[in-house]
């Protein structure tokens, strides 16, 4: 067992015994308190041990039984593999046959699917072998796939040592606020919401893991304003992880006085970049908000604004543990506990990871991003724009749910909207760029724009699994609109 995993399962067991009667988990059915978790952990390490297993599947919606597995499977130095719910069966079957994992934990509604995929039920737990030899990289204890710009996941090895670190930093970034009651709005099969848990269990704090359908969160984009808003009332958490998009949520409530958020000491928000304007909001109704950056190649959170080291438009400074530089064309690279290897890959080598982001400090060492290397596309007055920042602009306004900006060698950028709710009117959605356009240069504005016909969605393969858009395939299937466009603008006036 590493020094790390000792630490944390010394903490939880310190916790136990002097202060066994808090709560440490509480779900929608129950509230299990440090003496029993602890207890839980130990029987869940004792049946895993009998079975001689190796990797095992996590296939849960948020609740007690999600963390309490998840732990006894770090303690115990097994993978444990998180499968959020809104993958599609195509991308859980991948991820199941990659990473060979012999033991499936899952909710009933998954059953005819592991069926399917080989798996044979005893009791709660869906097992399988498999003969092949293990794919994983030596000291694998979290196997998390992103799916990146493709429709099949990609699986990141990474080891205790790496997650116990971010997770033992996060703790001690947010201690000044004093955040005893963490409650998890991102799945927890998402990594950054893992840790989140983690470092709130090393706080001792309350966590709280409501189901998805108990916070009104549907799928990787969905939401039931009421429910949510309904739900953050009853648990009036200390500490939240939020999306930019839920950001904007709380911070439109809030101003309606819909949600009341006196009760956060401490919300950080990451994810995909946030505008500078919704901070600029956030911050007038009195909302902790910090925002931080990560990858999952680096264990997830490497920079974080904190208490007394904040900077709005900044992604903070470095953790402790981490290095950043910038290249010469300005990528980010870092120096962290990255991952140990894609699954299947050969294991890396080089400590420094090239993040695909660009980034520049200021003279006080905060970091600031300005946007995807590879998304960048330069207009056809030989301007560099980055569209991710042009489309945190467009839907951080109250009328546009999702934007997409083209302007490869163009003198105009072009954007796609789908707007917030049905009944929008392209007057509204006309303003709405109008105002995002005053938050940017003349070169990066939105020139002309298009109502969509549906949203992007992973069901039709416009969006990644964790909510980013997938650019060459929305670029595909509107290419005959964008061409019009284009062809418009090079037709003599």
């Amino acid at each position: 067992m590493s020094l790390e995993v000792e630490r944390f399962q010394h903490t939880l067991r310190e916790h136990a015994e002097t202060r066994g009667f808090d709560i440490a988990l509480w779900d929608d059915h129950l509230r299990i308190d440090y003496a029993t978790l602890y207890a839980e952990v130990l029987y869940r390490q004792e049946c895993l041990r009998e079975e001689s297993v190796s990797v095992v599947a996590l296939a849960l919606d948020n609740g007690a039984e999600a963390l309490l597995w998840d732990l006894a499977i770090l303690f115990e130095g097994l993978t444990c593999l998180t499968l959020p719910t809104f993958f599609s069966p195509a991308q859980r079957r991948h991820c199941l046959e990659q990473s060979q994992a012999q033991w499936v934990i899952a909710e009933s509604p998954l059953d005819e699917e592991l069926q399917s995929a080989g798996y044979l039920k005893s009791g709660t737990i869906w097992r399988r072998s498999f003969s092949a030899p293990s794919p994983l990289p030596a000291g694998t204890a979290k196997l998390t796939f992103t799916s990146g710009t493709t429709g099949t996941p990609k699986g990141v090895c990474l080891s205790a040592d790496s997650l116990l670190q971010v997770a033992r930093e996060l703790e001690h970034a947010s201690r000044p606020s004093f955040a005893q009651h963490h409650l998890t709005l991102l799945p927890v099969a998402i990594l950054l919401e893992n840790l989140g848990c983690y470092a709130a269990l090393y706080a001792g704090a309350t966590v709280s893991l409501p189901s998805q359908k108990s916070l009104g969160i549907q799928g990787a984009s969905g939401v039931d304003v009421p429910r949510l808003l309904g739900c953050l009332a009853t648990r009036k958490p200390h500490s939240l992880i939020l999306v930019p998009q839920l950001l904007l949520l709380l911070v439109s409530a809030a101003e309606q006085h819909a949600f009341d958020p006196r009760s956060l000491r401490f919300a950080a928000v990451g994810g995909a970049r946030v505008s500078l304007g919704l901070l600029e909001r956030a911050q007038r109704l009195g909302m902790p908000i910090y925002e931080g950056y990560g990858l999952s190649e680096c264990a997830s959170v490497v920079s974080l604004n904190r208490p007394q080291a904040a900077r709005p438009g900044s992604v903070g400074k470095p953790l402790p543990h981490v290095q950043i530089r910038p290249a010469e064309d300005g990528e980010v690279m870092i120096k962290s506990s990255a991952l140990l290897g894609y699954l299947g890959d050969v294991p890396r080598r080089d400590p420094w990871w090239p993040s695909g982001d660009l980034g520049e400090f200021d003279a006080d060492g905060f970091l600031y991003l300005k946007g995807r290397k590879k998304h960048q596309f330069v207009t056809s007055y030989g301007r560099n724009v980055n569209p991710e920042w042009v489309e945190a602009e467009l839907t951080q306004r109250s009328h546009i749910a999702q934007a997409f900006v083209h302007g490869e060698a163009l003198p105009q950028n072009h954007a796609l909207l789908w707007p917030r709710h049905p009944d929008c009117s392209d007057e509204e959605l006309a303003a709405a760029v109008a105002q995002a356009n005053q938050a940017l240069p003349e070169y990066a504005r939105v020139h002309h724009w298009s109502r969509l016909d549906q949203p992007f969605t992973t069901a039709n393969s416009l969006l990644t699994a964790n909510g980013r858009p997938r650019r060459d395939a929305i670029a595909e299937r509107y290419r005959t609109q964008l061409d019009t466009f284009m062809s418009s603008e090079e037709a003599p006036s």
